[in-house]
């Protein structure tokens, strides 16, 4: 991967941002403070009819959670992206994203007419406002995945949120296999412990990504990877 990177942005806490990026690129998200949680949905973007798909990612893996060296994949048989670095080692894919009563809840009444552009904001809301932007809306919400937060299950599948998962200067880089349209936002992770509303900030890289080997570890983690990489090759062969 080029060291030099052609994009860089910092997201502000419950900030939001949307953006296309191509096949071929890695984008990578630096928590700044720890504590980070980073909400993504993912779109293929010539057809956002295709989007990222939460049982095929774990079913096809057999995982709960997501790290190096697993894969994004979408509801059409491709992948979005393959997790190429990843210093936290647990990435939570089965808990969504907060809602406006979730917070209200959680943390109390905070509006725009009480506070201003500090009022908390959450993530369903977050992930509209970036939706509409590319002519996506409701229907098109899916399952999402929470960079940098940990859920973990008891005996009787009770979930936990683990605190401190990440810490300041963790990252994760995702490596593009479609150009994808990326959605994400900072609002805190709908099952954090925090009797305070404190979600962090982080940045956002984008560098050009080398052309992926026949012995790549995203490629050969698992069978249903390669059959997924060969499936995105061919959608690509047939539509250049």
């Amino acid at each position: 991967m080029s060291t030099q990177s052609l994009f860089k942005v910092t997201l502000h806490p419950a900030g939001m941002w949307s953006q296309r990026i191509k096949r071929g690129k890695t984008l990578r998200i630096t928590d700044l403070e720890g504590g980070a949680n980073v909400s993504m949905l993912l779109y293929n973007a010539d057809q956002p009819l295709e989007r990222y798909n939460m049982p095929d990612t774990l079913k096809g893996q057999h995982i709960f959670h997501l790290s190096h060296p697993f894969c994004i994949h979408s509801d059409m048989g491709h992948l979005f992206a393959s997790i190429t670095k990843d210093t936290v080692g647990w990435h939570d894919t089965v808990c969504g994203c907060t809602s406006k009563e979730l917070i209200t809840e959680k943390y109390g009444e905070s509006n725009f007419q009480l506070a201003s552009n500090d009022f908390y904001r959450n993530g369903r809301e977050n992930f509209l406002i970036e939706l509409n932007k590319w002519g996506l809306g409701l229907k098109d919400m899916v399952p999402n995945i929470n960079f940098f937060s940990k859920v973990v299950t008891d005996e009787v599948g009770n979930l936990e949120f683990v605190k401190n998962n990440s810490k300041a200067g963790d990252l994760i880089e995702l490596r593009f296999e479609m150009d994808t349209i990326v959605i994400l936002n900072t609002c805190p992770h709908p099952l954090d412990t925090s009797d305070t509303y404190n979600p962090k900030k982080v940045t956002l890289e984008v560098f050009d990504a080398p052309i992926v080997a026949k012995d790549d570890a995203c490629r050969t983690s698992r069978p249903e990877n390669e059959r997924a990489f060969q499936h995105t090759e061919n959608y690509y062969l047939l539509n250049s």
